[in-house]
């Protein structure tokens, strides 16, 4: 894993950081192109696991071989939030851009061996698995990592203001989930990562997803190019569409979380809908992708522990997922970060742990990168 890369001095808090700092000035400016990790949510990563019986024998040894698991448990020990007793459950979800083997085919950069995580997001699945709540994790949000242990044993150092996405980066998964429940005091029961390159060929496999936008898109970073109108995207153009940021809104990091999280329902409602598993070859193909696409924790690194978790939040449709970004504000001092405005955020946490809906007056004021309602299910 890479070293630290974005250290600096101060405490994000919910009315700007102490410390010194240097001012940014002008606009924000546009990022260094490079290729941002995918997310592909829980239900729909692991669902297309699920072969119905069909996977016994050979077919099963085959897509379990192709599973990876980190053992989250291990690795961070008992120093950890209480689990619920309410009947929910929290899953952090990643998406993981390493620079090696098929994602620097897809242009990820320079193959130094290192792996980011640009998307994140909570998903926290109510009582009875028929709704979730989908919280967001900007990547440029300054928090304070603490001390982690990766699943190889490495120690690493606490480290503040730094760009969330760098707990990945510097101590990988193990180092993600302990940040995550650093900064909301909840317990993550499970922890699901895909990367981009899998992703691409997951959409190929369904045969495309169909969205429609209602302004154009153009931007040359992502390689996306759309007219407003009604689109069937294949995957290189959905790997596209999750990684523009400056083709639309603001140009900011928030405004590529709105369409992603736009493209997500689209995803969501439109496998219920694709015959996946009245075809067994189209199941198979994807059940192969899936399960070598997707590295879980230890309790889910099986197909069959996978596929009965899978099988448990079938019923949770597109319009019972409520989808928001955790609130933020720019951050005065650098146009390209922003800070957790803590007390709004503090009102998701407490919520999520009494398995609640999260207010309105949670989200109201924060940042937004002004891309919501560009794209939607057709």
């Amino acid at each position: 894993m890479s070293a630290e890369s974005t250290p600096g001095p101060g405490i994000p808090g919910d009315t700007g950081i102490n410390g010194a700092r240097h001012r940014g000035k002008g606009r924000r400016r546009k990022a260094p192109q490079r290729r941002k990790g995918l997310l592909i949510t829980a239900w729909t990563a692991a669902g297309v696991v699920v072969l119905g019986g069909a996977g016994a024998g050979y077919l099963y040894f085959k897509l379990n071989g192709n599973l990876k698991s980190v053992d989250i448990d291990q690795a961070l020990g008992a120093d950890r939030p209480k689990k619920a007793d309410n009947g929910s459950e929290n899953i952090l979800v990643l998406g993981s851009d390493t620079r090696a083997g098929g994602n620097k085919k897809l242009g990820g950069g320079t193959d130094d061996g290192s792996a980011r995580s640009d998307t994140a997001m909570i998903v926290h699945v109510y009582k009875g698995h028929k709704k979730a709540s989908v919280v967001s994790i900007p990547r440029d949000t300054l928090i304070d990592r603490p001390s982690c242990t990766d699943t190889k044993g490495d120690e690493h150092p606490a480290a503040r203001s730094v760009m969330f996405n760098s707990a990945y980066s510097t101590g990988g998964a193990a180092c993600a989930v302990k940040t995550v429940e650093s900064i909301t005091d909840l317990r993550m029961d499970h922890y699901l990562e895909v990367d981009f390159s899998g992703f691409q060929e997951l959409i190929d496999d369904l045969g495309g997803v169909e969205i429609t936008t209602t302004e154009s898109i153009d931007d040359p970073d992502s390689h996306l190019k759309l007219k407003a109108g009604t689109h069937t995207l294949d995957g290189k153009q959905a790997l596209g569409l999750v990684r523009t940021r400056h083709g639309v809104g603001d140009g900011s990091d928030l405004g590529r979380i709105q369409l992603q999280q736009a493209f997500i329902k689209a995803l969501v409602n439109q496998i219920k809908d694709v015959g996946v598993f009245s075809d067994p070859k189209k199941l198979l193909d994807l059940a192969e992708t899936a399960t070598k696409t997707v590295t879980a924790d230890s309790d889910l690194g099986s197909v069959n522990k996978l596929a009965s978790f899978a099988s448990g939040l079938k019923g949770i449709s597109p319009s019972n997922m409520h989808m928001i970004t955790m609130p933020v504000a720019y951050d005065p001092a650098d146009p390209n970060r922003v800070l957790l405005q803590k007390k709004k955020a503090d009102q998701i946490w407490k919520a999520l742990e009494n398995d609640r809906p999260i207010p309105k007056s949670a989200t109201s004021g924060s940042a937004t990168g002004e891309a919501k309602g560009v794209v939607s299910a057709p």
